[in-house]
């Protein structure tokens, strides 16, 4: 774009901007940010983008810096918005790779902080395959109500027990001024802070970057370092492909079960693989977290938020004694141009602290998130098991149907279910949504009502990373392509064990294939526009709800070009 006698004009576009000649001819860094004013997840990323920028300068790059699109779950969820959610990810990857092969960049470094972002921007970096590394924005500090450290899944909580008189309309006013204190991302490990863990355990991020909460001045030193990190990786050409490999994806599910992450990462990293052609589906995903310990005590289920980790010793305390214990492969190479292990050699256990426990000494000998398979879900669903007593591991009773998130959480508002029932919220899957909602409204409502452990949910859809209690999402085949869910009714049992990893439907073939020849698929409500393209396009939870062929289909990646 700007070498030879033909590109004067290109040249000129970039003059115009005050670029120096010295400054056009030097590798041109795209620097992304997914910044806006939605949500405090993404306030802070044009601020660190600039100290970026001055690292990639420092390094004789020239950084060129654009924004993408966010949609932040917590402000999206219990209502429409929430179909936004996930097709967001996959515009956030299509924009950054269109905005990178559109003006010819040589490498990358992203920012993202919700939810989606960081899976979207990974995702991205993969496709395009440049030389890239992945900065998160940082989580947000804990609040305090009343002497009491707080996030936002308490105000989440606390609707449901205002909703059964347990808490007064003063006390949740109270409590929703100063739940989030800061700029940041939701400060436990729910999906942001799973995926930021993430960035580092399959080694797109720099060590310790993931746990600094946004308002730390160190947020700096890791953007600038960024900066200058990409030069040497373009100069050394290693690139995104070259560090994330099944061994790399193995080290991100260990990660995730090891920390009590969000079920959302059984559908990310396997969308993450198919952006490098690697087969990574969710059964793979589950194998990896049935043999992982879980030893972080971090809420949503235990203690902790990521500023806590992050003091007692950050991401690399978490993966040293994994590592060391035999979790992680330590031969993966990552950003910093050295593999895992040889990036971990300086870690020391830390004894002072009990946010994370020894891998031989874990919390539970099973990660945090579990895979289920049976006749309900062939294609498998997923369940956050961790801070579930293991007694309680074990669910059977009858179902009770709904065909929208809105009708189950009226129902739980109301007091309109039974405790032993198992709630079958359907038609939110990838396509039927369309965009696979999460039901954090639903969920918090029940356990703010004190019935988290009394029944269990199932959904085609999804659960936020705040979720805690027996909630089983990512069911699939969905309801919307004709899977069993679709056929459950009212009062047929449905028995789920996440000890043995099964959940069934107690209705005999016969009877479902009766039922099969009444079941007609439902219109999504969506005639036009972002969601209707996404409902032809999305495949299967399973795989990650991608909507391209990804990497098995490239004929030629963007870095070859």
């Amino acid at each position: 774009m700007t070498e030879g006698p033909e590109r004067a004009p290109h040249r000129s576009y970039l003059y115009a901007m005050g670029l120096t000649r010295e400054e056009i001819h030097q590798p041109l860094v795209g620097v992304a940010s997914c910044w806006n004013e939605a949500a405090p997840c993404n306030i802070a990323l044009m601020r660190q983008a600039q100290v970026v920028k001055k690292g990639v300068a420092a390094a004789g790059g020239t950084p060129r810096e654009f924004c993408t699109i966010t949609v932040t779950d917590g402000m999206a969820m219990g209502h429409e918005g929430m179909k936004s959610s996930l097709v967001s990810r996959e515009v956030i990857a299509d924009s950054v790779e269109l905005t990178m092969r559109g003006h010819c960049y040589d490498a990358l470094v992203g920012l993202a902080g919700c939810d989606k972002s960081l899976p979207g921007m990974m995702m991205a970096m993969l496709r395009l395959n440049v030389p890239s590394i992945f900065i998160y924005g940082g989580s947000i500090l804990p609040g305090s109500f009343r002497g009491h450290p707080v996030t936002v899944q308490d105000l989440f909580e606390a609707v449901g027990k205002f909703s059964v008189g347990a808490m007064s309309a003063a006390d949740l006013d109270e409590l929703e001024m100063v739940a989030c204190p800061s700029a940041g991302a939701c400060g436990a490990q729910f999906t942001a802070n799973t995926m930021a863990t993430v960035s580092e355990a399959i080694g797109l991020a720099l060590p310790y970057s993931a746990g600094a909460p946004a308002p730390y001045e160190i947020r700096d030193r890791f953007c600038d370092l960024a900066g200058q990190m990409v030069m040497e990786l373009l100069a050394r050409n290693i690139r995104p492909r070259d560090i994330v490999t099944r061994k790399a994806l193995e080290n991100a599910a260990s990660v995730v079960a090891a920390s009590g992450g969000s079920t959302n990462a059984a559908l990310h990293l396997p969308a993450i693989a198919h952006e490098c052609g690697i087969d990574f589906d969710l059964f793979a995903v589950a194998e990896v977290f049935e043999r992982t310990p879980y030893i972080a005590d971090l809420k949503p289920s235990g203690r902790y938020v990521a500023k806590d980790l992050f003091e007692a010793g950050g991401v690399p305390l978490l993966m040293k004694t994994l590592l060391e214990h035999g979790f992680l492969h330590g031969d993966c190479l990552t950003v910093t141009g050295r593999t895992l292990a040889e990036n971990l050699a300086g870690v020391k256990w830390n004894p002072a602290q009990d946010v994370v426990r020894a891998a031989d000494k874990p919390i539970s000998p099973t990660g945090g998130v579990v895979g289920l398979k049976g006749n309900l879900a062939p294609d498998g669903a997923i369940v956050k098991v961790a801070g579930i007593d293991q007694e309680k591991l074990v669910f059977e009773g009858p179902a009770h149907c709904f065909d929208s998130e809105e009708a189950c959480f009226e129902a739980v508002s109301n007091r309109r279910y039974q405790p032993g029932s198992v709630l079958v919220i359907r038609y939110e899957g990838p396509r039927g949504g369309p965009g696979m909602r999460e039901m954090l409204a639903t969920t918090a409502a029940l356990y703010g009502q004190g019935m988290g452990n009394k029944v269990a949910l199932i959904t085609d859809g999804r659960f936020s990373g705040a979720t805690r209690g027996f909630c089983i999402g990512h069911v699939g085949p969905e309801a919307a392509v004709g899977g069993p869910i679709a056929l459950v009714r009212d009062g047929d049992m449905i028995a789920i064990d996440a000890r043995k990893g099964t959940i069934e439907l107690k209705v005999s073939e016969e009877e479902l294939a009766e039922r099969r020849k009444s079941w007609k698929p439902r219109p999504t409500g969506f005639g036009s526009g972002a969601l209707y393209k996404y409902a032809q396009e999305v495949g299967a939870a399973r795989y990650g709800a991608v909507t391209h062929p990804g990497a098995a289909g490239e004929t030629r990646c963007y870095a070859d070009v």
